[in-house]
């Protein structure tokens, strides 16, 4: 029993590790106002990470891919969500401390944006992952979408990561006739992106 004990604790600290995104309760995180670009490399804690896919750029359309929405289980097709501004807020895993932050200054923060832009949170949690999450952090103003199956986000952007197939994390901002006008690529994946500026900009395209 102690020895499958130990066995969970390690894991789970790997797993924090890994995504970047396990840091000391009461750490400050720190804010990055630069980007890599998709397709690249991010960081971290300074060791260098490749993203694999085709690398989105600023100007061309959201390209089509299928999600799962976590509160109704089925697909979505970002492409086809015409009409609204798309704040696409892309995170590792829901259940690590900057991922969490993240997400909470989205809900919260990002409550003060105009109604004509949809909040949505990525990541390759599974939909049940993100339901819970929603729900236990009272953030169920927000879309929820699953990358879990294949990972088809990630590589129609140029945001998977190579070695854990996570998502890395940033900020895609979507104008109302699907063109992607807004990338952040957080170039460490222990730092959260640059919210305001992504808000300021999402009025922007309002």
């Amino acid at each position: 029993m102690k020895i499958a004990r130990f066995s969970t604790l390690i894991f789970g600290f790997l797993f924090l590790l890994a995504t970047g995104c396990g840091l000391t309760s009461g750490t400050r995180i720190p804010v990055d106002k630069t980007s890599s670009l998709p397709g690249t490399t991010v960081t971290l804690r300074g060791e260098t990470l490749q993203l694999s896919g085709t690398p989105l750029t600023i100007g061309a359309p959201l390209p089509a891919t299928a999600l799962i929405d976590a509160n109704t289980m089925k697909k979505t097709d970002l492409a086809q969500m015409k009409g609204s501004v798309l704040f696409l807020n892309i995170v590792p895993s829901l259940d690590t401390k900057v991922c969490d932050a993240q997400t909470h200054y989205l809900g919260e923060a990002g409550a003060k944006l105009g109604k004509g832009i949809v909040r949505i949170t990525i990541s390759r949690d599974t939909p049940f992952a993100q339901k819970r999450f929603a729900q236990e952090a009272k953030l169920t103003d927000i879309t929820y979408l699953s990358d879990y199956r294949d990972g088809s986000f990630g590589r129609a952007t140029g945001l998977l990561q190579a070695d854990s197939m996570l998502l890395a994390r940033g900020v895609i901002l979507v104008d109302k006739a699907g063109i992607v006008r807004y990338i952040q690529v957080v170039p460490e994946l222990t730092h959260l992106p640059d919210m305001e500026a992504a808000f300021a900009k999402a009025e922007e395209l309002l």
